[in-house]
């Protein structure tokens, strides 16, 4: 339906007295995208969606037009397309809309400041036309139209007085602001349970705002990770379209880098100064972080972050999988219900790190443990595959209530039985408990051990010596992990005991590589026995 859009737009809405209104071509695809339909169901395609860009980009523009379409223009499928020379102007077969016949348009803000930004525009976007025609009376806080029966109104942080509004579409204004403290999650929690109840099931939300600042748990980062769960498969993909222009990350913030990278960061946005963005980034007295967000458009790391995701995308080698027959080192992050468990390998020929498996509590289960026969098959076929030379696993805390051993115990004593006999190395040589797999992280030379092994691989990332398969699950859990000092150097952690933000396959990616660095060192690899190749003898008589 977005053409119909495109095309009502120019008719009716302006940037002056004598220019009709004309989207950029980022701008148009976008709108295509969000106001396009299911042809098997009639509705949107997107439930909601986000516009993330730099700043300065004409965010606030794009939503006024788009509040404007939802207020008095074709905002709702119809059921018809266009014929052939429709006079709508739009191509033939493409859906038409039609204009909502109570439209409530709520521009949704923390501050008011934030809602004038986008009310100001409306009084030079109506063209006299749509005035004229849809009969606007553009009053300074509210907007009607249809005599009363359509209006516009900025609301700020008031979650109890928007409980059970009426509002047929919502533009969240820079939710990157919306916090705890301010209301924010509140408002947004009631914003989407009124959309969730309109009459005719299409209400919908955009939100427009800059990059966040991580750790600050704003509704922006939720929305961000809700999106990001959903395209890692965990979580259910409930319609959110995510549209964002972001620095590729390894663009550096130097002189030589910054124009090449704003010029592709603007996009269409041909109205922002790259001369003068480049004096801000060069400018001492502004942080690389802040600078990455604002005009990169990068997510960048909070205060306490092991590592920045852009550092961590700039190792990504999808490229080099894993082959069948390779040598290979295995870790494994055990837990019971609480924390994730993984599963990761460590190539020997190149250290390159790759996801095997992952278990964490999916979000709809109340009560759920990590199914053990399950991480026992996926270890099982990496075996099966793979030449593993070592594999450790630390069993973690928890329980079985079946005999009041730890979780894992029974299949971690299951595995050293079956495949002990194969490693190189062994997890434990000495004290009482001699074991070829199991690895205890609650033991104080472990955490000596593993402190060293984060940092070699925090220098490993920065200097681009270290590759891993891009896989989405591990990305967040490295995002997530915290600098946690011990008596050893830093380590990694959770940002809390309590926090929900996995960690787990970080942990397994440190280990592996530190792993596989014993094995390296240790006397067996140089003289272990190689696989021996298949030949035939052929004689020519």
């Amino acid at each position: 339906m977005g053409w119909h859009v495109l095309s009502w737009t120019a008719q009716y809405l302006q940037h002056s007295t004598d220019r009709p209104w004309r989207y950029t071509p980022e701008q148009a695809r976008f709108t295509l995208w969000y106001f396009a339909i299911d042809p098997a169901t009639g509705r949107f395609l997107y439930r909601d969606a986000v516009f993330q860009r730099l700043k300065g980009h004409g965010k606030d523009p794009l939503g006024a037009t788009y509040a404007a379409v939802e207020f008095v223009g074709p905002c709702r499928p119809s059921g018809r397309v266009a014929g052939p020379g429709d006079p709508s102007g739009v191509p033939e077969g493409q859906p038409l809309g039609r204009p909502h016949p109570d439209a409530w348009v709520q521009l949704a803000a923390v501050t008011q400041s934030q809602t004038r930004n986008t009310m100001v525009i409306f009084p030079g976007l109506f063209s006299p036309r749509a005035v004229d025609e849809y009969g606007i009376d553009l009053g300074k806080e509210i907007i009607y139209a249809r005599k009363g029966r359509a209006r516009i109104e900025a609301v700020t942080s008031s979650p109890r007085a928007l409980e059970g509004a009426r509002a047929t579409w919502s533009l969240i204004n820079e939710p990157h602001h919306w916090l705890s403290s301010n209301g924010g999650h509140a408002m947004a929690a009631v914003i989407e349970r009124n959309a969730t109840k309109s009459a005719d099931g299409s209400a919908r939300t955009l939100a427009i705002t800059n990059a966040y600042e991580p750790g600050e748990d704003s509704v922006a980062e939720r929305t961000r990770e809700a999106w990001e769960a959903a395209q890692a498969g965990r979580a259910v993909d409930t319609g959110l379209l995510y549209d964002s222009l972001e620095a590729p990350p390894h663009a550096k913030l130097n002189a030589a880098w910054a124009p090449a990278v704003i010029r592709a960061v603007r996009g269409d946005a041909t109205w922002l100064d790259i001369d003068r963005i480049v004096a801000s980034i060069l400018d001492v007295r502004n942080p690389a972080s802040r600078s990455r967000r604002f005009w990169y458009n990068q997510i960048t790391a909070s205060e306490d972050a092991w590592m920045a995701p852009y550092e961590w995308d700039a190792c990504a080698r999808p490229d080099l999988a894993l082959s069948d027959g390779e040598e290979i080192v295995l870790f494994l992050d055990g837990s019971k219900s609480d924390d994730a468990t993984g599963l990761v390998a460590c190539r020997m020929s190149d250290g390159h790190v790759t996801t095997l498996g992952v278990w964490q509590r999916p979000p709809q289960a109340d009560v759920w443990n990590v199914p053990r026969e399950e991480v026992d098959g996926v270890v099982d076929n990496a075996f099966a595959r793979f030449r593993v030379l070592a594999f450790f696993a630390d069993p973690g805390t928890g329980q079985d209530q079946a005999d009041g051993a730890r979780y894992w115990d029974r299949f971690i004593d299951a595995w050293a039985e079956r495949y002990g006999a194969r490693l190189l190395v062994h997890a434990t040589t000495t004290g009482t408990r001699r074991h070829a797999v199991e690895w205890d992280m609650g033991d104080r030379r472990r955490q000596e051990e593993f402190t060293a092994a984060v940092e070699r691989a925090r220098v490993d990332i920065l200097e681009r010596q270290l590759t891993h398969d891009g896989h989405k699950i591990m990305r967040t859990h490295v995002a997530n992990a915290r600098r946690r000092t011990n008596a050893w150097g830093i380590t990694i952690g959770k940002e809390h005991r309590e926090s929900s933000r996995k960690v787990d396959l970080a942990v397994c990616m440190v280990g592996a590589r530190m792993l596989r660095r014993l094995v390296i060192n240790s006397s067996k690899y140089g003289s272990r026995p190689r696989a021996r190749g298949k030949g035939r003898v052929i004689v020519l008589g």
